[in-house]
């Protein structure tokens, strides 16, 4: 009977605490930006920073507020450009960066030592390895963020170029930098339009 009382003070406690939290969280909601919530679920969430932001959720605050423009996301690229600017009703415009092909990390695995800071840095997690084992990446799902250069004691990481495949092509749109080349390399082999 002794331990029956202790037990019923902590549930009635946690009870009460629990109603607390309850309501709390009831008037104090914060509502987030829906149109935020659309973006940032657009952006491949590699967090690698290349926008100029910390993360994706705050470049996508930045954009649904109008801070920024929508074409700075180097992994999620054209594609997600695209995305972002039917969602936000703005004309698409050029990556910023899209002068290099897209690229991936390679590991060269007979340099190697396994150390896995690699597989920390690596914020998709396409690196497998483990503790003094070789390391590999698993190229389709590298975004190409280069966060796994730095930390590589031995420089074993390389970023190479990745072919363009089937399924990520898409149309150029007109005035990017990508339909410039296109409409460059279509004059300089003769092609012209009907």
């Amino acid at each position: 009977m002794e331990l029956l009382y202790p037990i019923l003070i902590f549930a009635v406690l946690a009870l009460l605490i629990g109603l607390g939290l309850g309501l709390a969280s009831h008037y104090f909601h914060v509502e987030g930006d829906p149109l935020a919530d659309k973006v940032d679920a657009l952006l491949p969430q590699t967090q690698c920073g290349q926008c100029g932001y910390p993360g994706c959720r705050p470049y996508a605050d930045a954009v649904a507020a109008g801070e920024v423009d929508i074409n700075h996301c180097i992994p999620g690229g054209e594609r997600t450009m695209l995305e972002i600017a039917d969602v936000m009703g703005v004309e698409p415009k050029a990556i910023e960066e899209e002068e290099t092909a897209p690229v991936v990390a390679y590991i060269r695995e007979d340099e190697c030592i396994g150390c896995t800071l690699c597989i920390k840095a690596c914020p998709v997690d396409c690196i497998i390895g483990a503790p003094k084992q070789y390391h590999t990446i698993i190229a389709d799902h590298c975004t190409g963020c280069a966060l796994c250069l730095e930390p590589c004691p031995v420089d074993c990481i390389d970023m190479v170029e990745t072919p363009e495949l089937l399924e990520h092509w898409s149309w150029p749109v007109p005035g990017t930098k990508r339909a410039n080349k296109a409409e460059s390399r279509k004059a300089s082999h003769g092609v012209s339009h009907v």
